[in-house]
């Protein structure tokens, strides 16, 4: 049996998350990340939350954004996670890599089947991530996913520490 917080890791490095990106645009600039912490935490009224790593050059901008696009991934989606998960914003503009539109002043990625932009209602510190409350305004589901999720990207190398 192992200690509380070496368990924790232990289970938690087993479970699937889906794989997300959000993207976020304030003052001129444009962001964004691979996310693995997010979930559905309201029925009524709807939100959700996605958790941005504050070692993340994406935190800064998701801090000023008013509204941030969460894009489902599909496992089809596998090189444009590499492109938001193992690149950082400090040194590289994704966006040149890829093609998107914008909604709402918010960058969303044209490749990704499902999409929503949510209004941010709230931000909670959470440790090393802050947490970002958004109730949903916009989005698009383009047929089927087959959800890129967590096993399918942990040996990627990120663009910050985790």
């Amino acid at each position: 049996m192992s200690d509380g917080p070496r368990a924790f890791e232990e289970v938690v490095a087993r479970l699937d998350y889906p794989m997300l990106i959000v993207t976020a645009a304030a003052d001129g600039d444009r962001s964004g990340c691979l996310v693995g912490f997010s979930t559905q935490c309201s029925l009524k009224p709807l939100r959700f939350l996605v958790c941005i790593s504050q070692a993340n050059h994406t935190a800064a901008v998701a801090d000023r954004s008013e509204h941030l696009a969460v894009h489902v991934l599909d496992r089809a989606d596998l090189e444009l996670s590499l492109l938001f998960g193992e690149q950082t914003g400090d040194r590289v503009d994704k966006f040149a890599a890829c093609t998107w539109t914008d909604h709402r002043g918010v960058p969303v990625l044209d490749g990704p089947k499902a999409w929503f932009i949510g209004r941010v209602v709230d931000r909670v510190p959470l440790g090393d991530h802050v947490g970002h409350v958004l109730e949903p305004v916009e989005g698009e589901l383009r047929g089927e996913l087959e959800l890129l999720s967590f096993q399918q990207v942990r040996d990627m190398e990120p663009g910050h520490p985790a």
